[in-house]
């Protein structure tokens, strides 16, 4: 089953339940997705659908929207609407793959680091083209690029 089917049945589901939450949340997530579609229509076709990978990069961008939106409410002390973007938060990482951990995370970034020969911050693209496919929708790219940053201004022992 596709992501967008998955969606799709879901939503059916949170109407016949009576959750308006996930049935509001989900349905933007399918908009932004379907805006997502047509803005690629022009250039891959008039039927051209999202794969999962592409669904699953809209819906981790979404989902990052909702996390910044959180940090601003809170800075604005503006718990309440904190509280309603964490719970739509939560529901579009039911559809997201599984977060790495920190840890995890820096492995995979020891390996790039490797694999790309860089040695310097000034390199740190080189480690993001080879870090950012391996860990899409999979780690936020601000972790990532953190974590990124501290190996490269390591000295190497």
């Amino acid at each position: 089953m596709t992501l967008k089917q998955r969606l799709m049945d879901d939503v059916k589901v949170a109407m016949k339940g009576g959750d308006k939450t996930r049935v509001t949340c989900l349905r933007m997530v399918r908009s932004k997705i379907l805006e997502q579609e047509v803005a690629l229509r022009a250039d891959k076709g008039k039927d051209y659908e999202l794969d999962d990978d592409e669904a699953t990069q809209v819906l981790s961008g979404y989902a990052k929207q909702r996390r910044d939106s959180i940090d601003s409410y809170r800075q604005g002390g503006r718990e309440d609407l904190a509280a309603r973007e964490e719970a739509e938060l939560k529901i579009i990482e039911e559809y997201l793959p599984k977060q790495l951990s920190e840890d995890e995370l820096r492995e995979i970034v020891i390996q790039a680091v490797a694999e790309s020969g860089a040695s310097s911050p000034r390199e740190m693209g080189k480690v993001m083209k080879i870090v950012m496919p391996r860990v899409r929708g999979a780690a936020d790219g601000k972790l990532v690029n953190r974590i990124v940053q501290e190996i490269l201004a390591k000295p190497e022992p």
